[in-house]
């Protein structure tokens, strides 16, 4: 069997080979993320890529966003296989070193932000098995969705079915996986209803990984009459156990990659302390769409929602010592309203739009001792809140046959407060933060089916009430609020070009540089507590690749790549439990893989589809290889993983039966046994989460109308 240096050095002549027989995909995908409005991906003057129900359904058993977004470039998510904290995502480095859930990243469901003010999010909250189609984009028009827009990620529940119709699916695997999925679809009259029901539960790869969900997604729509649309909808999350198996350190690793975490002193384990999650989160939406005509529209949009977190963390010091836990209980609500319209200026072509979106969260943070894994004494008791009142307008051009312009600008106002109920006051405090954003952009279309971008974006990132709930005292963190962290602005240049040159061929690559002040930093960790510093400068240059072709009526390759140089710029200080530290001006951003890469090659034994959207009957077998490069984990870049190249297999089988459709699916991850690092945790000493060895899923769908 090869090294793991050897296949490192294997995948590049992959995606050489695979480069030599591109063609790409299909021109035809509509988004609306880059503009607001439909708008075909390839006219979209930005970086922007479309996952389709197919690729969500063939990447497993539709548990993680990774699974099926792994093939977008420049997206890069770490599979922590710790169902405690969520995916480690992040988009052209924003968002790499989250300790838990999405942050930089502006995640919205159906047009519902599942993004907090502050920049949090959970990439569990998209009921993967209920979506049809979900959007990624990348660049300087992200800057226009706002505060922490590193990027944006947009999920879109199926359209109801014109008929009655049932679809179940049931999932077995390694570790003790098992998943199951019960839908409903069907529209009567006007309605039309999506209703959603699964589970998932697992024991995990490694000791203290057991993990419980189940989920709920729901959509209504309706014409209440010819000139409006209506869509509900409603999602429920209950995660009654997750446990955390922590990080391990490099010797750690080596040993045993299964073992659990300890505490600092290495005298307890995880599962001594009872460290685990347990979340429930429920959320409610509405939004309309009112046609004035065909070139004038109003969309509004509501929602409110309630999120319960509770988590057991490790203890630091001492052999029997406390553990120690965090409850946080919030309530969260928004609005939001936009116009559109189509017009001519001077016989130039105009579509632009403009809206306003307000949105708040009111948590109440709780925090205290615990003893194994039971809550003993409360030391904290705050509540904080967070909002943003924001206007934004966006126009695009068509100044010539030509040549596009695009421009847009948005005016964003956040808020923090914290009060403190524990010292009657002491700790509290707030703070605000004010920006204007603005983009610009030009799409030079030099034939029909080649252009070429360019594009500017000025951005912003505040903290997170998260990051602004600890401070740093004797170099370690301490729970207070910190009004003291900068919000981060950022520079974004981008250039990029799309390239179909036949009815079924696309190639899309972009080159980008961004530059930033204040960007939010890890201060100090000690005890699952993190408190945070801003950096006088980062830098990030990068090259985007994405690609696919249809080799054959029968076989198909994709491929994304990426490279990103993600350094700081100027030197500054972080603190420790020893001193202050200094990180040289030329470290690596840690977190953030230097290179990745995607690449598959499907066959299928049959080209007829039974529908548009209907995935082909008959045998589908795929090869997947996902490389990813070296990963630093401190400031101090002393610290780090090797890259690693993983290869999938995947089988599946569609029958006719009758009028309804049978699956099977048999899918082999990490075939040849690679032993690597998932992802790190920035700035611990326990930075290692293993990623998992050789394991198999087997799957059975059955979708029947009735």
């Amino acid at each position: 069997m090869p090294s793991s240096s050897q296949r490192s050095l294997f995948a590049p002549v992959v995606l050489l080979l695979m480069l030599a027989s591109l063609r790409a995909q299909s021109l035809d995908d509509v988004v609306v993320s880059a503009s607001r409005a439909q708008a075909r991906s390839f006219d979209a003057p930005a970086a922007i890529q479309l996952v389709d129900r197919g690729a969500i359904q063939n990447g497993g058993p539709q548990v993680n966003l990774s699974e099926s977004l792994v093939r977008v470039p420049g997206l890069t998510m770490l599979d922590r296989s710790n169902y405690a904290q969520d995916l480690q995502v992040s988009i052209r480095g924003f968002g790499a070193r989250s300790a838990f859930g999405i942050r930089g990243i502006r995640l919205l469901i159906d047009g519902i932000p599942a993004s907090t003010p502050d920049g949090q999010g959970q990439g569990s909250s998209v009921s993967l098995t209920s979506m049809d189609h979900i959007e990624v984009l990348r660049g300087p028009l992200a800057q226009l969705y706002g505060n922490a827009s590193g990027g944006v990620i947009q999920a879109f529940t199926k359209p109801a079915s014109t008929v009655p119709l049932l679809d179940y699916q049931y999932f077995v695997g390694d570790y003790g996986l098992h998943r199951a999925d019960y839908q409903f679809s069907d529209t009567v009259g006007d309605y039309g209803i999506v209703a959603d029901y699964s589970t998932f539960s697992i024991d995990g790869f490694r000791d203290n990984s057991r993990t419980e969900r189940k989920q709920f997604n729901g959509k209504l729509d309706f014409n209440p009459n010819d000139q409006t649309r209506v869509n509900l909808v409603f999602n429920q999350f209950d995660m009654p156990l997750a446990q955390d198996p922590l990080g391990l350190t490099a010797a750690q690793w080596a040993a045993n990659p299964q073992q659990q975490g300890r505490n600092s002193l290495g005298t307890m384990t995880a599962a001594q302390f009872g460290v685990r999650k347990i979340i429930s989160q429920n959320q409610l939406g509405g939004s309309a769409v009112y046609s004035i005509d065909k070139d004038h529209s109003v969309t509004s949009r509501m929602y409110y929602g309630t999120r319960d977190n509770l988590q057991f963390q490790v203890g630091t010091t001492g052999i029997n010592a406390n553990g120690a836990w965090t409850g946080l209980n919030r309530t969260y609500y928004g609005v939001g309203v936009q116009y559109n319209e189509k017009m001519e200026v001077a016989d130039t072509p105009v579509e632009w739009v403009a809206g306003y979106e307000f949105d708040r969260s009111r948590e109440l943070r709780k925090a205290g001792t615990a003893s194994q894994g039971q809550q003993v004494l409360t030391n904290r008791n705050e509540e904080n809140q967070a909002e943003n009142s924001d206007l934004f307008a966006q126009g695009t051009a068509q100044v010539s046959d030509s040549i596009a312009l695009v421009g847009g600008l948005r005016s964003s106002s956040v808020r923090f407060a914290s009060t403190d109920y524990q010292t009657n006051g002491a700790a509290s405090g707030d703070v605000g933060y004010r920006a204007t954003s603005p983009v610009l952009g030009m799409t030079y279309f030099a034939t029909d089916h080649l252009n070429l971008y360019v594009n500017f974006g000025q951005g912003f990132e505040t903290p997170t009430l998260a990051e602004v709930a600890y401070k740093t005292s004797g170099g370690a963190p301490v729970g207070a609020f910190n009004p003291l962290l900068n919000a981060s602005t950022s520079r974004h240049y981008e250039v990029g070009t799309k390239w179909v040159p036949d009815r079924t061929s696309r190639i899309d690559l972009a080159v980008f540089q961004i530059d930033a002040t204040d960007e939010i930093v890890v201060d100090a960790t000690a005890g699952g507590k993190t408190s945070y510093k801003s950096a006088p400068g980062t830098s990030r240059i990068g090259i985007e690749l994405g690609a696919s072709t249809q080799i054959t009526p029968q076989m198909t390759a994709s491929l994304s790549a990426n490279f990103i140089d993600a350094k700081y710029s100027q030197a500054f200080t972080s603190a420790t439990v020893t001193g202050a530290t200094t990180i040289n001006a030329g470290n690596k951003i840690p977190g953030i893989p230097q290179t990745s890469v995607f690449s598959e090659l499907a066959w299928t034994s049959e080209q007829a589809r039974s529908g548009p959207k209907a995935p082909s009957l008959g045998t589908r077998l795929a090869l997947e290889m996902v490389q990813s490069g070296r990963i630093f984990a401190n400031d101090t870049n002393t610290a780090s993983v090797d890259g690693h190249t993983v290869f999938n297999v995947s089988a599946s089988q569609r029958w006719a039966v009758e009028k309804a459709a049978v699956s099977a699916y048999l899918r082999l991850n990490n075939a040849s046994d690679e032993r690597y690092a998932g992802s790190v945790i920035v700035n611990s000493a326990q930075y290692i989460e293993p990623g998992l060895p050789r394991n198999w899923m087997l799957g059975l769908s059955v979708t029947a109308p009735f």
